[in-house]
């Protein structure tokens, strides 16, 4: 996967709030133009030995994020706070 970058885990300030990573603006916004249902990229995501199929998910200002469901955080052993290498690629219908 060509778009890798480094970032740290957040979380929403809400009760069960979402963990994810910020998305640099340099490797998302080349995407924009596969932006579909309110404005989500469909991508492939990878984390270690885990790969899943996700969405670039619209924050707001250009900024994107990439969901990190528990069963990834479980598998490998991340949690709020830690510094992950993350890559994804862009899902395009066949």
């Amino acid at each position: 996967m060509e778009n890798t970058f480094f970032a740290r885990i957040e979380r929403f300030d809400m009760q069960c709030g979402w963990h994810y990573v910020p998305v640099p603006t340099e490797l998302s916004i080349p995407f924009e133009y596969l932006a579909a249902n309110f404005g989500y990229i469909a991508i492939t995501a990878k984390v270690g030995n885990s790969s899943w199929p996700t969405s670039l998910l619209p924050m707001g200002n250009k900024m994107y994020f990439i969901a990190l469901p528990s069963k990834v955080r479980l598998k490998e052993k991340l949690s709020f706070g830690d510094e992950i290498e993350i890559s994804f690629e862009p899902r395009t219908r066949k």
